[in-house]
C-alpha cells in the first residue's frame, strides 16, 4: 500500500537525508547493545541472584525503562516505520502549542470539505479514520481522543492544519522536539505514521513515552478505555491491555512496514512507572502480536525490578 505524502519535493529530499543520517546514528548507536539487561535471545535465562532476565521478543525489537532509569534494549537497534506510535508526538506537539485542562477542552477544528475529501482518500486505501462532516466541529480534546484511541490518520492531518497552519510546518515541530528529546534515531515525515519514512528505534520511543506522559492531559486521554465525539458517537481504545496488570495506556501502531508496534506505560507499584516500547512483531494479528509480546516483556521485567520511590 502506498501513502500520499503531504511535503514538497525540496522538503521530502531534506527528510530522505535525514532518513539516511539516522540509518548511520543508529549504527553507532548499535554498540550501545551493552545495556541490555539480557540478549533477545537469553529471555528464559537467569541473571544475578537467579532472577529472571527480561522476556525479550523473539523477533522485532524493544526497550524498556522504569522511570527516569537507562533505557535497556533488545538488541542492537534498527531505525524502522513505527506506524501509528508517531500520532504520540502529533499529541505532544498539539498539547505543548495548545494547552488544555480538565476544565477546557481547547480549541475547536471545524471540518472542511477539504477535510472530508481528505478522509474518504485515506478509507479508499484502507487507512484508519473516523467519519466527519463538512461544518462538524471537534474540539481539541475530542480531536485528540480520535486520534490516540482508534488512531483516526485524518485527524492527524487535521490536527497538525489547525495547530502549524500547513502540514509542513507541524512536521518541522515534530522533528525539532524529537532532537530536544535526545530521540536521535527518529524522524518523522507524517504526522500519523502512514507514511513508511517515518522512523525511529524502540529506544527513541521510550524517551517519547516518558516525556509524553508527563502531560497530565495526554495521560488521561490514553488512559480511557472509550470515549464519544461528534458524528460517530462511541469510539474505543485499541489498547485492549487497559487496565490489566497495571497497564495505563500508551498507543498501538501496526501497517505492513512496521508491523505490530505498541509504546505503554504500567504502573508496578507505589514507584515510578515502567515504560516501554516494542516494534515490528509479526506473530499473528499486528497488533495482537504487539500486545501479547509487550505483556510478557512487562510481566518479566516487573518481577526482576521492585521499586519504592514516588510514583512518576
Amino acid at each position: 500500500m502506498t501513502s500520499t505524502v503531504y511535503v514538497t519535493r525540496g522538503r521530502r529530499r531534506q527528510r530522505i537525508a535525514m532518513v539516511a543520517l539516522v540509518l548511520v546514528l543508529a549504527g553507532i548507536a548499535s554498540w550501545r547493545a551493552a545495556e541490555a539487561i539480557a540478549p533477545a535471545g537469553d529471555s528464559h535465562r537467569t541473571s544475578g541472584g537467579g532472577r529472571p532476565s527480561a522476556a525479550w521478543p523473539e523477533h522485532g525489537s524493544a526497550a524498556v525503562a522504569i522511570g527516569p532509569r537507562r533505557i535497556h534494549i533488545s538488541r542492537p537497534q534498527q531505525v524502522v516505520p513505527i506506524a501509528s506510535l508517531a500520532k504520540v508526538m502529533t499529541a505532544v506537539i498539539v498539547l505543548r502549542d495548545r494547552p488544555m485542562s480538565l476544565h477546557d477542552p481547547g480549541f475547536t477544528i471545524t471540518v472542511t470539505p477539504d477535510d472530508v475529501a481528505d478522509t474518504e482518500h485515506r478509507r479508499s486505501e484502507g487507512q484508519s479514520v473516523v467519519a466527519v462532516t463538512v461544518g462538524e466541529q471537534l474540539t481539541e480534546r475530542q480531536a485528540l481522543e480520535a486520534l490516540l484511541l482508534p488512531s483516526a490518520n485524518n485527524i492527524a492531518m487535521a490536527l497538525a492544519r489547525a495547530v502549524a497552519g500547513s502540514v509542513d510546518t507541524f512536521l518541522d515541530e515534530m522533528n525539532a522536539e524529537a532532537r530536544r528529546l535526545s530521540m536521535t534515531s527518529t524522524v518523522y515525515t507524517d504526522p500519523s505514521g502512514f507514511d513508511t519514512g517515518t522512523v525511529s528505534t524502540a529506544h527513541d520511543q521510550v524517551r517519547l513515552a516518558r516525556a509524553a506522559m508527563r502531560l497530565t492531559q495526554f495521560a488521561q486521554i490514553v488512559a480511557e478505555p472509550r470515549a464519544v465525539i461528534p458524528n460517530v458517537g462511541l469510539i474505543y481504545n485499541t489498547d485492549s491491555l487497559l487496565g490489566e496488570n497495571g497497564f495505563v495506556g500508551i498507543k498501538t501502531g501496526s501497517d505492513t512496514a512496521a508491523g505490530g508496534c505498541f509504546m505503554f506505560a504500567v504502573r508496578t507499584g507505589p514507584g515510578p512507572l515502567l515504560y516501554g516500547v516494542v516494534l515490528g512483531q509479526r506473530d499473528g494479528p499486528l497488533i495482537d502480536a504487539a500486545l501479547s509480546a509487550a505483556r510478557r516483556l512487562a510481566e518479566s521485567v516487573s518481577r526482576r525490578y521492585s521499586t519504592t520511590a514516588t510514583p512518576s
